[in-house]
């Protein structure tokens, strides 16, 4: 009788246990609270199909000659995102024009030359020492042994001017004095195709304190429709969202739910998925430093790694769509009044 009892108990307190953890879990969401709304859908309506594909068209051109580490073509395609930014007003954390984190051959292996990653930078208002990282790789795979050319237009030329059309957003809004509390880089990173070596680079000789990287937004092939979802378009995959933050990971969910209604796929965010696409792209070098991350993917398609990734497939409508959410989501980090922080330290999951 008495053990009856003790296990009686136990499976009581097994019981309540849940629910008080449920309930912080709700306290979580209902402590989120939306900024700015009007402003991000003014802002957020900047970005447009046009200029997107105008600059993917580029992008991903014969010109840059697929975009391989250390080849001509890949110091054409930083040198078309430095002009870019210039362009712009947009300034780099460094001194001038300087646009560059040089990484030396020497970091490669199997002969690469020397390369670089990308960056431009808007500093916070209020808070600009806390670092929102958005970022996507820029080279691709080069020219094929039977010469032909893998533009790389989905993979990862849409991640590329999905950033370039939230830092001109984001910028107009500072002209406008709506700059972002907290500060913006925009990481264009080398050498993902080979290792992701650029952000391992990165987060090795990090421009800015890895302990002030509060998030980093990683987006890699947003334009194009993977077999599962070609009846039902409307769609994106998030890995790593409720890794490390689930505050991070509704406060995405509350951006989509209030302004866009994308349906956010999470299959591929299970642990052990069989792609284990988790660590295969330039966020999990962040989420290696306890940085939480949320990586941006439409899965693969029958172009993944061909030369027939090419710009006419991609679908900008989409892709317009899908780089709002992810602006969106990057306006609330960098203006909330609290720093995100990861689930170990938030009081609320205590």
């Amino acid at each position: 009788m008495k053990t009856f009892c003790i296990l009686s108990l136990i499976a009581l307190v097994g019981t309540c246990s849940k629910p008080k953890y449920e309930v912080k879990l709700q306290n979580l969401k209902d402590n989120i609270v939306l900024c700015d709304s009007a402003l991000v859908i003014k802002y957020a309506n900047t970005i447009t199909t046009k200029e997107l594909k105008t600059h993917l068209y580029k992008f991903s051109s014969n010109e840059f000659m697929g975009r391989k580490v250390g080849t001509p073509g890949q110091k054409l395609a930083t040198n078309f995102l430095k002009s870019y930014y210039i362009n712009e007003q947009i300034k780099s954390p460094f001194e001038g024009e300087n646009y560059y984190q040089t990484i030396p051959a020497s970091f490669f292996s199997n002969n690469y030359k020397s390369s670089e990653n990308v960056l431009a930078f808007i500093e916070g208002t209020e808070k600009p020492e806390e670092i929102i990282i958005i970022s996507a790789h820029l080279d691709h795979l080069g020219v094929s042994n039977d010469g032909q050319i893998n533009n790389g237009a989905d993979d990862d030329g849409s991640g590329t001017v999905a950033i370039m059309e939230m830092a001109q957003a984001f910028t107009m809004a500072k002209k406008d004095g709506y700059g972002p509390k907290r500060s913006i880089l925009f990481l264009h990173l080398t050498a993902e195709e080979i290792g992701k070596r650029g952000s391992e680079f990165y987060t090795k000789h990090p421009v800015f304190p890895l302990e002030n990287t509060i998030t980093n937004l990683n987006i890699d092939m947003i334009g194009r429709v993977d077999d599962i979802h070609i009846n039902n378009k409307d769609y994106i995959y998030l890995i790593g969202s409720d890794r490390l933050s689930k505050e991070l990971h509704y406060i995405s969910e509350k951006i989509n739910n209030t302004f866009f209604n994308i349906n956010i796929d999470y299959r591929f965010n299970k642990i052990g998925e069989r792609n284990s696409y988790y660590s295969r792209s330039d966020h999990y070098n962040f989420a290696l430093q306890n940085i939480p991350v949320i990586f941006y993917f439409n899965g693969e398609h029958e172009d993944y790694h061909k030369a027939s990734d090419t710009p006419d497939k991609i679908d900008y409508s989409l892709l317009k769509k899908r780089t709002k959410l992810i602006f969106a989501t990057a306006w609330q980090i960098a203006n909330q009044k609290n720093r995100l922080v990861i689930d170990a330290n938030n009081e609320l999951l205590k």
